[in-house]
């Protein structure tokens, strides 16, 4: 099988061009040839390009090829989609978006999330633009066949990421840095939401097995695990896997907001809400898929990953500063707590 990865050296996609090389897969990675975290695996052949620059420089590149499945892991807006279906229409029997879970209906409706649940988060401009993607694709796959497959990972972590409710993405050691220093954390509400975490590894099992297949033109899935934890849960693995107490503090979500706009998307657009999903879809397509690193493990494996070099420890003062701003005015607000 010929396949083509737009990307494919991030935290999700690295760990599917790593499993796709060692199934013998042919794999063609196109990006700028820069990363540094997650390379190009050694039987991979990496093609030099910007997919955002030059149109013509990247048709030209990708003249006369044909691939079995080609997967934009970078796509994250319309004219992005606009790009690639004229890149692609009729040279590739699979076109696979990356989307995303948070595309969901938040609030939602019922806790446990299918396939079939409404596409509508109206706080997040992410999603928003994912849901519109999906539908420009959708649209095309209806009048043209243009052959779309999408893919909505959920919350994917691995070595290099430590995923918190109130993080910095960028630096996910911060959050570990308060702990050991003894500092404050913050958990959104009351801690008892619904989530999920799926290891990266994981997802590229059940990523792998939708490849190729006709079942899946015109079709999406979302892949995560099975194991459901509220984030006291999550955060109290993390105190375990230190071998130390965390000072918690709930705080709502609203007023973390009210701090950092950010929040407004990813916290009560995404991680404030309960998420549980039904991945019946994906397990009876792909029975091999399983999820077999639950959280209590893979947290340890990011911990050592960080500790094992120190460069890897950076520390978001931006973000600490915000947080502590955050625990100020809820303690004005709420005295003696």
């Amino acid at each position: 099988m010929k396949i083509l990865f737009i990307g494919g050296t991030g935290l999700i996609s690295s760990a599917c061009s790593e499993l796709a090389v060692r199934r013998g897969r042919e794999l063609y990675i196109l990006n700028r040839g820069e990363s540094k975290k997650y390379p190009v695996p050694e039987g991979a052949q990496l093609l030099v390009s910007d997919v955002h620059g030059d149109p013509a420089s990247l048709a030209e590149l990708l003249e006369g090829q044909h691939f079995d499945t080609v997967v934009d892991w970078i796509a994250y807006t319309v004219d992005d989609i606009e790009r690639d279906i004229r890149l692609f229409s009729g040279k590739t029997s699979q076109f696979v978006f990356i989307s995303s879970a948070s595309a969901y209906q938040k609030p939602p409706i019922h806790y446990i999330i299918t396939e079939e649940t409404p596409l509508v988060n109206p706080f997040w401009e992410y999603s928003a633009n994912k849901i519109a993607c999906e539908e420009r694709l959708m649209r095309e796959y209806q009048e043209s066949g243009f052959p779309v497959t999408i893919v909505r990972p959920s919350h994917t972590y691995g070595p290099s990421q430590i995923p918190f409710c109130v993080d910095s993405w960028q630096h996910p050691w911060t959050v570990i840095d308060r702990i050991k220093s003894g500092r404050k954390v913050i958990i959104p509400g009351d801690g008892t939401s619904l989530w999920v975490l799926t290891w990266n590894g994981d997802f590229a099992l059940g990523f792998l097995g939708l490849l190729g297949r006709a079942q899946t033109i015109g079709q999406a899935f979302h892949i995560t695990s099975d194991e459901v934890l509220t984030w006291n849960q999550i955060y109290r693995e993390v105190g375990q896997a230190l071998n130390l107490d965390l000072e918690i503090v709930h705080i709502p979500s609203d007023l973390i907001a009210t701090y950092d706009p950010e929040a407004t998307g990813s916290l009560i657009g995404d991680k404030a809400n309960s998420a549980v999903f039904d991945n019946r879809k994906i397990k009876e397509l792909v029975p091999e898929f399983t999820c077999s690193v639950p959280w209590a493990e893979g947290v340890r494996r990011a911990i050592a990953w960080h500790e094992a070099d120190p460069a890897r420890r950076t520390i978001d003062e931006q973000a600490n500063h915000r947080w502590d701003t955050i625990l100020a005015a809820y303690e004005r607000a709420f005295p003696g707590k």
